[in-house]
């Protein structure tokens, strides 16, 4: 090597991404950012070259190309350099450790010890993160009749909502996926610990980024008839020694784009105890926490940076 820096090469960086990610990472002296020449970003065989000189790739592409790209770097054998995967080709692969650190206690070390990491997606970062310790806790059944609903900035979509939002100007606000095979399900499921499959109602409102994911409760059908203060008290034990996530005090509302341009993930309980309902919140940046602050947090503990 070159330098006694670890080096990273983003594979797709052209993406809203892997744009994210390199300028993250332009910002730290730590690691030693390589690129190939924009002409040479599609070709196999200097990329399989680039994948052999560093130390970690990271993968921002379609799936399919993920998959390839995988099989690319896998054909280096001890030369391979670790992968962290930004598509959804491999959340719920056995053989791919999941880039939640906060999700249960270990992961952060379960990521820092492994080759292949799956970065999530934005929506269930922040379902995953609400749900997992309730049904860890006996609070929620694996088998609870979820339903999730959620906001997201229009970057989110791609590259042509976008443009169609930079441009003309999309709509104010859509619902989509309402076939209810929206491609997140998978991983929130497994991950959130849940036997029976939610259901997910995701929607586009126009701003640029931001998110808001929440989960309405039934009190009074929860075995034990748990209470707001007992969801609180439970989500504020499993992160209180977190950097990124934190449980925040109930507010009248909430919008979205409170924390763009950061890593945080705040949670929140509101709770009506006469009415035995609740809602639970959650708040990221689909770009920050929900894709490329994620991506450079699960790195920099693959590459044991500080």
């Amino acid at each position: 090597m070159a330098t006694n820096k670890p080096s990273v090469f983003i594979d797709g960086e052209a993406g809203t991404t892997g744009l994210g990610i390199r300028a993250r990472l332009e910002k730290l002296a730590s690691v030693d950012l390589k690129s190939l020449p924009e002409a040479h970003r599609k070709d196999a065989a200097a990329r399989r070259d680039m994948m052999a000189e560093v130390d970690l790739v990271v993968l921002c592409l379609p799936d399919d190309a993920a998959r390839e790209a995988t099989a690319l770097a896998d054909s280096l054998g001890n030369a391979a350099p670790k992968l962290l995967d930004g598509s959804n080709a491999h959340r719920i692969d056995i053989a791919w450790e999941y880039g939640f650190p906060e999700m249960v206690p270990g992961q952060g070390e379960r990521i820092a010890g492994a080759r292949k990491v799956s970065n999530p997606g934005c929506y269930p970062t922040g379902a995953i993160g609400l749900i997992r310790p309730l049904v860890d806790a006996g609070l929620i059944p694996a088998d609870y009749p979820i339903t999730i609903n959620a906001v997201s900035g229009y970057s989110g979509g791609g590259k042509s909502m976008i443009a169609a939002h930079d441009g003309a100007g999309g709509p104010a606000f859509e619902l989509y996926a309402l076939g209810l095979e929206h491609k997140h399900m998978a991983e929130t499921q497994k991950y959130g610990g849940l036997s029976r499959r939610p259901i997910f109602v995701p929607s586009v409102g126009h701003f640029r980024q931001g998110m808001l994911v929440s989960v309405p409760l039934h009190l009074d059908t929860l075995p034990g008839k748990a209470t707001g203060a007992d969801l609180r008290a439970v989500l504020a034990e499993r992160y209180k020694r977190s950097v990124y996530v934190s449980v925040v005090e109930p507010a009248g509302k909430l919008e979205p784009e409170a924390l763009n341009d950061t890593n945080k993930l705040e949670l929140s309980v509101h709770a009506n105890e006469a009415r035995h309902q609740a809602v639970l919140v959650a708040r990221l940046d689909n770009l920050g926490k929900g894709a490329s602050g994620a991506a450079v947090q699960n790195l920099s503990l693959m590459l044991g940076l500080d």
